[in-house]
């Protein structure tokens, strides 16, 4: 099964020694098996994993148990791959970026400029055979078990200023990460990197104009409403992450027919349910807290032109990346993009 399905709070790191694993074991009686499940994620979808993990309980009639782990609390989320490889963690939750250093396609599957511009769209990119196809293999090499994807949710731009077009930005400086920063720049607009813990000083005091790092719900998390409060639809990326989720293979293949169904389906319903609470985030933040727009969709479409030497570089890294890119090309042809 692929299944379709933050706050992305990026792990600071592992804070469990070996005294700790130890504690964990792998089953508490010989008919119940335990598995570990590491999230990326915090405590802010707490309720969602309670959910999970009565769901696969119960399901099992108890048979089959999930030892649920916050993000830093075994291993650092850019560990995850190594770690459930190695069979450290059973199953992690992650986004491709974390491990892109690892994994050829990282990058990609996580979500790169002008890839998509809907859920929907993104889902029918990663159900495709194809692309389906080109995960699995690529994990199985890194010697993981790909489970499917989830889906985060909006990735826009908030400024301090109106902002009606691209050129606009031209005498703005914004906060993007890398591979966005180099969009940017085909328009001559400044960019620098700052951390989210820092956005809000960077506003405040003039050091950045603006920020593209997340959606309504997380500006509003970070105060960022308190400094800037034009938010800009940018039609660049959405959903602005994806998510995905890897097994140990050995773990796995231990696993019944039965078990294995009653975990696709109830990660299947987690990372819905995550999709929603970000979606209902967002579309909760109180009116009047920020002023929106939409860039004309003229420059939504050069957003995408531009981001071509973004594909092409990951295009270059190896034959797979380019088949995967080469699926984005066509998408973005079929959607009219391109």
């Amino acid at each position: 099964m692929k299944f379709s399905t933050f706050t992305r709070r990026a792990a600071l790191g592992a804070i469990a020694g070996a005294a700790a694993l130890a504690a964990v074991t792998t089953s508490a009686s010989a008919d119940t098996v335990r598995l570990r499940f590491h999230t990326f994620y915090g405590t802010e979808i707490d309720p969602i994993a309670k959910k999970f993990r009565k769901a696969v309980k119960e399901a099992s009639n108890g048979t089959l148990r999930i030892q649920y782990f916050r993000g830093g609390e075994l291993v650092a989320s850019d560990q995850f791959a190594d770690a459930v490889s190695k069979g450290t963690v059973d199953i992690v939750h992650g986004t491709g970026g974390y491990w892109s250093g690892q994994i050829d396609i990282g990058n990609i599957e996580a979500g790169l400029p002008g890839a998509w511009a809907s859920v929907d769209e993104a889902k029918a990119l990663f159900n495709s055979p194809e692309v389906d196809a080109l995960l699995t293999e690529a994990y199985a090499e890194a010697g993981t078990v790909y489970l499917g994807k989830g889906y985060g949710h909006n990735y826009d731009l908030l400024t301090k200023e109106p902002i009606t077009s691209l050129a606009d930005l031209k005498t703005r400086k914004i906060r993007a990460t890398s591979n966005v920063a180099k969009v940017l720049s085909a328009f001559d607009i400044p960019t620098v990197y700052l951390p989210a813990q820092e956005l809000y000083i960077g506003i405040s005091t003039g050091v950045i104009d603006g920020a593209i790092y997340g959606g309504p719900v997380e500006y509003e998390q970070l105060k960022l409403h308190e400094t800037a409060t034009n938010y800009t639809f940018m039609n660049m990326l959405m959903p602005g992450w994806t998510e995905t989720f890897l097994a140990n293979p050995a773990a796995w293949d231990k696993l019944s027919d039965e078990h294995k169904q009653i975990l696709e389906t109830a990660i299947a319903q987690f990372a819905d349910d995550i999709h929603q609470w970000l979606s209902d985030g967002n579309e909760g933040v109180a009116e009047g807290t920020f002023t929106y727009a939409t860039l004309p969709a003229e420059d939504s479409k050069a957003l995408t032109a531009a981001a071509q030497g973004v594909w092409a570089e990951e295009a270059a890294r190896s034959d797979r990346n380019k088949a995967f890119v080469d699926a984005l090309v066509a998408n973005a042809k079929a959607q009219g993009r391109l």
